[in-house]
């Protein structure tokens, strides 16, 4: 079981890595206006807000144009070019197939907001990823989650007295991300809650988001001008 679990997270990792503008944002707006960021590390660029720089339009292909209008469209995101779909122009191709998948796992599966969420900060948390976590924690807030539940995950509190399918997810995403390995009392209890389909979507979820995280990590995301960091990190 163990194995199979880390294939999923594998497969959707890789999904996420390429799906451009939906893995990780739901909030509306225009794309933020970028500028000369406050001690900004020397290699990024200031444009792009990671490690390389953004393509221009006029540089792409079909699919490049495509999945660049589509990113800057009004309402695409809260992020815009400045984020996982602005890295997404590199591979857009594989975006387009990769964003089937995520609209699916998040808008289609048939998971509750509240456990979408909760699922998304876990592995937020687990990953250290401030960039997703500066995102989701208002997305989780609008959608009824209590700050004491968020206070758990992001200060890796123990889930005693939480209610149960929320300490249960929790406690998966813990278990896959930091222990490598999930216990038959955690797996039973997804099972139980969610039935064994869900369990597999679930799990397919936080490795969506666990792949997106990793590309972050790997170009050094910076979170946009005046955007407060709301996971502490080392």
């Amino acid at each position: 079981m163990r194995r199979r679990c880390l294939q999923l997270i594998c497969l959707t990792g890789a999904a996420a890595i390429l799906a451009g503008a939906q893995p990780a944002f739901t909030q509306v707006g225009s794309p933020p206006t970028m500028g000369p960021r406050p001690s900004m590390p020397s290699d990024i660029d200031p444009q792009s807000g990671f490690r390389l720089p953004l393509p221009k339009r006029e540089d792409l292909d079909e699919a490049g144009k495509a999945h660049y209008d589509r990113a800057t469209a009004p309402g695409a995101s809260i992020a815009g070019l400045q984020g996982p779909t602005g890295i997404g122009l590199y591979s857009p191709k594989a975006s387009a197939h990769a964003r089937a998948l995520n609209r699916y796992l998040r808008f289609e599966a048939g998971f509750a907001p509240r456990i979408r969420e909760i699922a998304i900060l876990t592995t937020a948390r687990e990953m250290d990823s401030q960039f997703e976590w500066s995102a989701h924690e208002p997305e989780a807030l609008k959608e009824g989650i209590e700050p004491r539940v968020i206070d758990v995950i992001k200060h890796r509190l123990s889930t005693a007295g939480l209610d149960e399918t929320d300490a249960t997810v929790i406690e998966l995403g813990r278990q896959i991300f930091r222990d490598h390995r999930v216990t038959p009392e955690i797996f039973a209890k997804v099972k139980a809650l969610l039935g064994p389909n869900k369990l597999v979507e679930l799990v397919m979820l936080m490795g969506n988001y666990a792949g997106t995280a990793a590309l972050l990590a790997a170009v050094d995301m910076q979170l946009h001008p005046g955007q407060k960091p709301l996971l502490p990190l080392p």
